[in-house]
């Protein structure tokens, strides 16, 4: 009876949930605009293609759906319909919103760093990394004037009795931090 009941308040949850998902997308926004002709539609749709939506930051007014984006669409659809061209549209988006809007930014002192940092960068890191791969050559080839000692000593019998000590203690010792020397040696 108590099974019966808590079933039947389950599946009524569970319609409620899927009846509440599938009215979501009854809200989806359908863009119905009427163009004049093809030619408007074109445009209409190459401009909300290359202009960014201020929110979704880097989305085009085409893929947003939020509200500032389809303010923007309708502004776009009216000022085609007045018969702007298709630069008179940009500005009047970059006078409102700033260069951010277009994904074009164009040249000019305030935007400076977008089109030359990363080129000048790029050069700067190459030059450093054959600098760097020259001065390698040189001091491989001893032309550097840099002396590189590539015949190491052999360990002299006191020094090789220490480090048998210090290795064999260290086989044995099982502390966790591994510290092989005594406090002797630390002095």
């Amino acid at each position: 009876m108590i099974a019966n009941k808590i079933t039947a308040v389950t599946l009524k949850i569970a319609s409620l949930l899927i009846a509440c998902l599938i009215s979501m997308a009854s809200y989806a926004a359908i863009e119905v605009y009427d163009f004049d002709s093809v030619q408007q539609e074109a445009q209409y749709r190459g401009l909300i293609e290359e202009l960014r939506c201020p929110k979704c930051q880097n989305q085009n007014l085409a893929g947003s759906d939020a509200p500032i984006a389809q303010d923007l669409k309708q502004k776009t659809y009216d000022l085609i319909k007045d018969g702007r061209s298709d630069g008179e549209i940009r500005a009047y988006m970059q006078e409102r919103y700033g260069d951010f809007i277009t994904y074009k930014p164009p040249v000019r002192p305030s935007t400076w760093i977008l089109w030359f940092f990363p080129p000048l960068l790029l050069i700067i890191l190459l030059i450093g990394w054959f600098w760097q791969s020259k001065r390698r050559q040189l001091v491989a080839s001893g032309e550097s004037g840099v002396t590189v000692n590539s015949t190491a000593d052999a360990l002299s019998v006191a020094e090789k009795a220490e480090l048998d000590r210090l290795l064999s203690r260290a086989a044995s010792d099982d502390k966790n931090d591994h510290d092989i020397t005594s406090l002797k040696d630390k002095k």
